[in-house]
């Protein structure tokens, strides 16, 4: 039973982490169409920042996470407006954009901060465990759930409750007929893809604790949030939570069976043969035609 308990605790861990890796990669390729593969690098930007904020200013993790939101969405809002508004009904053009700004962004951090490997302290305060039904729980993961379902809601109130959400869904359904109501999209649209670029910065800073810093580190985290999104569907950012969830519990319980890498392998697969039948993902979302 204990260990029943500890794998359920484990895979809702792992959850938590590709929901809030994955939660900035819905928002921009589900609303925008974006396949944005400089993801993993805006990860890693936020990890950076982290470690930057604690060893230049002194500032711990937690007080740091509203500048790194900012820093991150200032800069996905630069590259929006600057490179990626020009590539519209341009997939192809927009991959190999993204492409060439995450590789841009890894030597430019290795230039910058080099290419050794970086730590993050974890709060002082969440360093601890808990006893959560029999089973010792890091009081860190049990934060990083908290926070992952935090920032689901936020967004989810964004999108469905604010004016700036109403014309974002309005461009999804018909952008020329949005823009025919004096809808800004293109604003829209890089308000959009900065507050996307924003919740990865917040996702690299909060797993930084857990992970070694370096200017690779996205490259996986990128992986991972595609699997998540297309799993779950794109454009569902309920699908997006659900599907993070399935993926965690999935691989804690083959990992627990068998290792680390054999799960990976094994989730992916999983993943290719439901796709092959089912490429709208488990979650869709009804578009009025």
């Amino acid at each position: 039973m204990d260990q029943f308990i500890q794998q359920i605790i484990t895979g809702l861990s792992i959850g938590s982490i590709l929901l809030l890796v994955a939660l900035g990669l819905s928002i921009i390729y589900g609303s925008m169409g974006i396949i944005n593969l400089a993801h993993g690098e805006f990860v890693m930007l936020g990890a950076y920042a982290a470690w930057m904020f604690q060893q230049r200013f002194g500032l711990g993790l937690i007080e740091s996470l509203a500048p790194i939101f900012l820093v991150v969405a200032v800069f996905g809002f630069v590259i929006e407006r600057g490179v990626l508004s020009f590539l519209n009904n341009r997939p192809l053009d927009t991959i190999l954009a993204t492409w060439g700004i995450g590789v841009i962004l890894q030597q430019a951090v290795r230039l910058t901060a080099g290419g050794e490997l970086r730590y993050v302290q974890m709060p002082e305060s969440l360093s601890g465990s808990a006893e959560i039904f029999g089973t010792s729980v890091s009081l860190y993961r049990v934060f990083l759930l908290v926070a992952a379902l935090a920032l689901f809601g936020l967004t989810w109130l964004l999108i469905q409750r604010t004016a700036t959400g109403m014309k974002l869904r309005a461009i999804i359904q018909d952008r020329a007929m949005a823009s025919a109501f004096g809808v800004n999209a293109r604003r829209v649209h890089g308000l959009t893809f900065a507050y996307g670029a924003g919740l990865a910065g917040l996702a690299g800073a909060l797993v930084s604790p857990l992970k070694s810093v370096s200017p690779e580190m996205g490259t996986g985290y990128v992986v991972d949030a595609f699997m998540v999104v297309v799993l779950g569907g794109v454009q569902s950012l309920v699908g997006t939570v659900f599907s993070a969830f399935i993926l965690g519990e999935l691989s804690s319980v083959i990992a627990f069976l068998q290792n680390d890498t054999v799960a990976k392998t094994l989730v992916l697969v999983a993943i290719v043969v439901l796709i092959r039948f089912r490429p709208e993902g488990l979650f869709t979302t009804r578009l009025r035609t």
